[in-house]
């Protein structure tokens, strides 16, 4: 009787403190509040009780699956910045590999570009020939050193 005294007090006084309570709530207030309840009243109360115990197990229910999914996304994008990362550092080991990590931005950028406009598939079927090879090359090194 104890524990249901204390939670019935405490959410009294979390009730008050509501800008707008709802009918219920304003009416589990009163009757809360009231020392001289009939029986009548001490069924409502009970009931009303019941009622916003269910309530605040809905609202804690529901805060529960926001957590998860804010959970869920957040991991989702730290998934998604973590690949990201790690398709530009492996595209800037390309560039290591190719030689060319002297040049400028400028001039890469540009180099980019020029390739990126290239329709021959014969070029792009020979870049990749010996790109290939490159990255065996580089593969079967780090193999042999690990």
């Amino acid at each position: 009787m104890q524990k249901k005294d204390e939670w019935l007090r405490d959410r009294v006084a979390y009730l008050k403190g509501l800008k707008s309570p709802t009918d219920q709530q304003s009416l589990l207030v009163l009757l809360a509040e009231n020392p001289a309840r009939t029986s009548q009243d001490e069924k409502k109360l009970a009931a009303l009780v019941r009622a916003e115990k269910t309530a605040q197990r809905a609202a804690k229910a529901r805060q529960e699956v926001t957590t998860l999914l804010q959970a869920e996304k957040r991991a989702a994008k730290e998934a998604e910045r973590k690949a990201r990362n790690h398709r530009l550092i492996e595209q800037g080991l390309l560039f290591d590999l190719a030689g060319l990590s002297s040049r400028s931005r400028g001039e890469m950028l540009g180099l980019l570009l020029a390739a990126a406009s290239t329709v021959d598939e014969q070029k792009w079927a020979a870049w990749k020939v010996k790109g290939d090879a490159l990255l065996a090359e580089k593969s079967s090194e780090v193999a042999a050193t690990a």
